[in-house]
């Protein structure tokens, strides 16, 4: 068995032995310019790199990290240097660039995108479609006048269709050319251009055939694989922010005329500040009076409160749960734990925002590729006829016949497949490239409470007791909101008890509840303010009169599927690792229960990122599957990720994967889906590979006019589709 524990606690929880959360903290001292810019047209992980290398090309910037999904990046340079000085750079690299406004973030920009790709979408297809038509008449023999007519007729429709709904390959093109690189969008660009003038060249000398039904089609399917590729990127948001938007955004403060309410922004180091119950730690501080029990699960993920008194050390964003509780401050504002820990999930964020896809990845060599070989089938032809029309024909159909559309089409058919039969499943796929990177994994990391359990405590002993102190014990715990009193008064109610006639029950903050039963003092809570004596178990001991103290112990209760989810993965051969925050038995005890191995206890957040990124060293690939906030920065950091539709919004956010009902047994599920998913994506660049060095030569070779290139082109995509829809 391999065990773990974490070293003492600190008196700041979430960034003790944080060094990438130092290290940022380092950088935003005041010697140096922190600078974030939007970059509303980057949409892959080559823009990404080509702005990160213009930026750390500059000897006055220390960093630069593009941020995919906020469409983003940041930048630390020397304390002189400004926006100004960098909106140049990005520009020059081809990428508008604008200075990011604070009060913009909010804004649905990615909503925007969507609705304007949509729109231009359902123009191209219902362009398409008219010409289509028309195309049928002229197929079926329409011949002079008659199909001229319906050529220019076809032109009319096209060339504004074409106009508005190719607009975002156009954009994307000249600003590559005009940065002087290539991407994909260039031979797309070209193939349209191309279909629509040689179609225009052929309808003015009144030839027979015209090539608007494939510049049209062309569009209609580009805007397709774009939509479906954007889909799946806007529903994933930033996790830093959501983190960051759960900072308490005013507090009590002490003064010596009393309590004024004021903006958190207004504390200072040395505050007294009063935090009433139910209420969440505005600030990292120490109590100096008052007595009440802590929900921590916010930052460490113990299952249970914890006794708070004067001299105990706090973090922003814990749970205050019974008494008043009045805190001196040590760390307002950015220097938080929960600002920390928002900084640890943006820095691994950015980390996930490099990921390459498959399809990027197939893509870097295609573009100079396909424009090689139409200028040299161009330049043949016009040397071998000398005639210009034949020429550009051939050029046009090669880069139709070439052009990218199964290419793009390989990953989001693929893709969307499988997120809709994981759907039909329980799951919800949120990144575009969660199922290529579920494939890969080969270790699971679980945290426990919330995850592998349902955070619920229940009783194991409750037919160790009497009806009497049953009833009693009801009595008491009806009168407490903590969670082992409603455990005790669910499963005692359960089991038909009903409570005894218990007077001036009252709860005490920190230590339990009390009350009057037959002239008897009866108390129910803590060891320490019963009598009780030392137990392995979680625990809360009753106590009637002058009798001895007796416990009720509690476990907490797995999530349904947890047993079938482990041995499932276990014989699927993979490693499973349970990292939790709670306390060394109670892991053990799950662990043991669950047939898990490996384990860690009472680990902290930088402790969970720490192992994810110490099992990456040694070579695994993880999939952490992780629900409270103190699982975040672990899950940003794994190479997959996976939460509960239970667990905080910012774990939600942060993870790649969203499991919508209550049970786990959908993730073995999701990996042989994962690896299924990635065969089809494969499969598909093989149908694409083939698809280009059987037609390719046809074209180069003049057999095919630029009609049956987009004939072709609509086939090798309408194949690439149906191979995707095998998943279903």
């Amino acid at each position: 068995m391999t065990a773990t524990l974490r070293p003492p606690v600190s008196a700041c929880p979430a960034c003790s032995a944080a060094p990438a959360a130092e290290a940022l903290a380092a950088l935003d001292t005041p010697t140096d310019a922190h600078i974030v810019l939007s970059l509303p047209t980057i949409h892959c992980a080559a823009c990404m790199s080509s702005v990160e290398r213009a930026l750390n090309a500059l000897p006055q910037v220390h960093s630069a990290r593009v941020n995919l999904t906020l469409k983003r990046v940041t930048i630390e340079a020397d304390p002189d240097v400004t926006a100004e000085d960098m909106i140049p750079v990005v520009q020059a690299a081809g990428y508008e660039a604008h200075e990011l406004d604070n009060t913009a973030l909010a804004a649905t920009a990615t909503d925007k995108a969507g609705r304007d790709l949509l729109m231009r979408l359902a123009v191209a297809g219902f362009a398409s479609m008219n010409v289509m038509l028309l195309s049928v008449a002229v197929w079926s023999g329409a011949e002079g006048p008659t199909r001229d007519l319906f050529h220019w007729i076809s032109a009319a429709i096209v060339l504004p269709a074409v106009g508005f709904s190719a607009m975002p390959f156009f954009r994307n093109a000249w600003t590559a050319l005009s940065a002087r690189r290539l991407n994909m969008d260039v031979p797309i660009s070209l193939a349209i251009l191309l279909a629509v003038v040689t179609s225009l060249w052929e309808t003015s000398l009144s030839g027979e055939h015209a090539y608007f039904d494939a510049a049209i089609a062309l569009t209609f399917f580009l805007l397709t694989g774009r939509y479906l590729d954007h889909r799946t990127r806007s529903m994933a948001r930033s996790a830093a922010e959501e983190l960051t938007a759960l900072e308490v955004p005013r507090a009590w403060r002490l003064t010596d005329d009393g309590e004024e309410q004021v903006s958190v922004s207004a504390l200072a180091v040395g505050d007294l500040v009063r935090v009433r119950p139910g209420g969440r730690m505005p600030v990292d501080g120490e109590i100096v009076a008052g007595t009440s029990e802590l929900d921590r699960s916010l930052l460490t993920g113990e299952t249970l409160p914890v006794f708070a008194e004067p001299g105990r050390a706090v973090s922003a964003g814990e749970v205050n749960l019974t008494g008043p509780l009045t805190i001196r401050a040590s760390a307002v504002g950015r220097d938080t734990s929960l600002h920390r820990m928002a900084d640890l999930v943006a820095i691994a964020e950015s980390g996930r925002s490099r990921y390459t896809s498959l399809a990027d990845r197939a893509a870097k060599l295609y573009a100079p590729g396909v424009h090689i070989l139409s200028a040299l089938a161009f330049l043949g032809w016009l040397a071998w006829t000398g005639d210009m029309r034949v020429a550009v024909n051939i050029a046009a159909a090669v880069l139709i016949i070439t052009c990218p559309c199964a290419l793009g089409l390989a990953v989001p058919a693929v893709t969307t497949a499988a997120s809709g039969r994981l759907f039909r499943r329980g799951l919800l796929i949120k990144d575009a490239t969660a199922l290529e990177r579920l494939a890969q994994v080969d270790t699971v990391v679980f945290d426990k409470t919330g995850t592998l359990t349902a955070g619920t405590p229940e009783v194991t002993n409750l037919g160790d007791f009497t009806r009497r102190d049953l009833e009693i014990a009801l009595a008491l715990g009806e009168g407490s909101s903590h969670p082992l009193s409603r455990a005790l008064t669910e499963a005692a109610r359960a089991a038909g008890i009903k409570p005894a006639a218990v007077t001036d029950v009252a709860e005490v903050p920190g230590h339990g509840t009390t009350g009057t039963w037959h002239g008897q003092e009866v108390r129910l809570g803590r060891a320490a303010w019963v009598g009780g004596g030392r137990t392995d178990q979680t625990a809360a001991w009753l106590r009637v009169g002058d009798g001895p103290a007796q416990a009720f112990t509690f476990t907490d209760r797995l999530r349904e599927g947890a047993e079938t989810t482990v041995r499932q993965l276990t014989e699927a051969g993979l490693k499973v690792v349970l990292v939790s925050g709670d306390t060394t038995p109670a892991v053990e005890s799950l662990a043991r229960r669950l047939g898990i191995t490996h384990w860690v206890a009472e680990a902290l957040p930088q402790d969970k990122t720490a192992r994810i990124d110490l099992l990456t060293r040694e070579g695994g690939t993880v999939l952490m599957v992780g629900d409270g906030l103190n699982d975040t920065a672990a899950l940003r950091a794994a190479h997959a990720s996976i939460s509960p539709a239970s667990a905080l919004d910012a774990a939600r956010v942060a993870s790649d994967i969203v499991l919508l009902g209550g049970s786990l047994d959908p993730i073995p599920e999701a990996l042989r889906t994962a690896r299924k998913a990635t065969r089809r994506i494969r499969e598909n660049f093989t149908i694409a590979t083939w698809y280009n060095v059987i037609a390719v030569p046809l074209a180069v070779a003049g057999l095919c006019s630029p009609l049956i290139a987009a004939l072709a082109m609509s086939i090798s995509s309408i194949t690439v589709s149906v191979n995707a829809l095998r998943l279903r």
